[in-house]
C-alpha cells in the first residue's frame, strides 16, 4: 500500500500552511463590494506597489483576470487581439474572450521560447484601411513565463520591444503573468522592471507562490475601475475576501523567496530523466518549475500508460500531448520527493515494459 504521495500535476495543488491559515482566521474583513473589505485593499495596494503598476484588483481566477482584462481594452465588440497561437488565452481559457466578450483572436505562432518573432506581431496588426472588412487591432497579450513553451522566460528587453510596437500603432499590452514572480527568480530581474511596457498584468497567487485561491490585475487607476465594474458583471464580486488575501499576504511574503529552489529541483528533475533511456528531455529548456520530457516512439509506453503506472507508486503527473509528460515543481516538493518520483518512473517504465514482453 503506498503511502507517500508526490503531487506533480500542478504548482495548483499545494495546500495552505498554518501561517495561511492563521492568516485567514484572524483577517480583518468587510463587505468588498459595498464598502471595500480593509485586508483585500492592503494586498491589493502592495501588489501595485510591487508590480509598479497604479493600482490592482483581487478576481477568482486568472482566467477571470485575462478575461477581464481583454475585455477593458477591447470594449468594443469585434475588435481583436494579437496573441500566441499556443498561449494559455488562446487554448485554456474556454474561449471566453470570444463567447462572453466578441473578441476576435489573430494568433502568431509562438516560438520554443514562448516569444512571437515582432515582424510577424506587426504584420498581424490591422492597416485601418480594411476597417471596413476587418475586425480592429487594440491589443497584444504575452504570456510570461509560457507554460505550454516548458515554462521558459520573457526576458524584459523584448517585452520592451513589444510594448514599443503596440504604441506605434495605438494599442495596448496585455501580460498573462501568472507565473511572472518565477520570471523574476529566474531571470534575476525585479518584477516590476519585467512589466513595465504592459498596460495591464495578471499575476496568479495559487500557482508558484502556492496561495490557495485568486489572482491580481494590475494597471492604471481608470483601468482598475473598468475591471471592478467587469469583475462585478462576471460575478467575481465577492464579500469578505480578505479572508482569501490574507493568506495570499502570506504566500508574496513567504513563498517569493522559495522560487529559486523550485527552479533548482526542477533541473535535477530533468537531469535525472536525462539518464532514463526509454524518454528524452531537453533539461536546458527548463529554465524555471516546470519539465516537459518526451516518451521514445520505440518504446511501446505512451504518456498515459506511464501516467496510470505512476499513480500506483503516489506519484502524479499529467500527459501533456500524446507523445509527452508535464510535471511541475513546487515549495512543497522536496529534493527526496524528486528523487522517489525518478525512481517510481524507472519502476513504472520496467512494469510497462515486462507487461509488454508478456503479452
Amino acid at each position: 500500500m503506498v503511502t507517500r504521495t508526490v503531487d506533480l500535476r500542478s504548482d495548483t495543488v499545494t495546500k495552505p500552511t498554518e501561517a495561511m491559515r492563521a492568516a485567514m482566521a484572524s483577517a480583518d474583513v468587510d463587505d468588498d463590494v459595498l464598502s471595500g473589505d480593509p485586508t483585500a485593499q492592503r494586498f491589493e495596494e502592495e501588489v501595485a506597489r510591487i508590480m509598479g503598476k497604479e493600482a490592482a484588483v483581487f478576481v477568482p481566477s486568472g482566467t477571470m483576470g485575462n478575461l477581464i482584462s481583454v475585455l477593458v481594452h477591447c470594449e468594443v465588440r469585434g475588435s481583436e487581439v494579437i496573441l500566441g497561437d499556443n498561449s494559455h488565452i488562446h487554448i485554456y481559457e474556454n474561449g471566453g474572450i470570444s463567447s462572453i466578450g466578441g473578441v476576435h483572436p489573430r494568433t502568431v505562432k509562438n516560438n520554443p521560447d514562448g516569444t512571437m518573432d515582432i515582424d510577424r506581431i506587426e504584420a498581424a496588426i490591422r492597416h485601418p484601411d480594411g476597417a471596413l472588412y476587418y475586425p480592429t487591432t487594440r491589443l497584444i497579450c504575452l504570456e510570461n513565463t509560457h507554460a505550454n513553451c516548458g515554462g521558459r522566460c520573457i526576458s524584459a528587453e523584448y517585452t520592451d520591444r513589444v510594448g514599443e510596437l503596440a504604441r506605434k500603432h495605438g494599442l495596448k499590452l496585455h501580460i498573462d503573468g501568472a507565473r511572472i514572480f518565477n520570471a523574476s527568480a529566474a531571470l534575476g530581474v525585479p518584477v516590476h522592471r519585467l512589466v513595465r511596457a504592459a498596460d495591464s498584468v495578471s499575476v496568479c497567487l495559487s500557482k508558484g507562490l502556492g496561495a490557495p485561491v485568486g489572482s491580481v490585475i494590475v494597471g492604471t487607476k481608470d483601468f482598475i475601475t473598468k475591471a471592478r465594474r467587469l469583475r462585478k458583471t462576471l460575478g467575481g464580486g465577492m464579500r469578505q475576501i480578505g479572508v482569501l488575501c490574507a493568506a495570499a499576504y502570506v504566500a508574496l511574503q513567504d513563498n517569493v523567496v522559495k522560487l529559486e529552489d523550485d527552479h533548482r529541483k526542477a533541473k535535477i528533475f530533468a537531469d535525472g530523466l536525462k539518464e532514463i533511456k526509454q524518454l528524452r528531455v531537453d533539461s536546458s529548456s527548463v529554465e524555471t518549475n516546470m519539465v516537459f520530457f518526451n516518451i521514445n516512439e520505440s518504446s511501446m509506453i505512451s504518456p498515459i500508460s506511464l501516467c496510470e503506472a505512476l499513480e500506483k507508486f503516489g506519484v502524479l503527473a499529467m500527459p501533456a500531448s500524446s507523445t509527452s509528460v508535464r510535471v511541475v515543481i513546487h515549495y512543497q516538493i522536496s529534493e527526496s520527493d524528486v528523487h522517489y518520483a525518478l525512481t517510481s518512473i524507472k519502476q513504472a517504465i520496467q512494469e510497462i515494459l515486462a507487461v509488454g514482453t508478456t503479452k
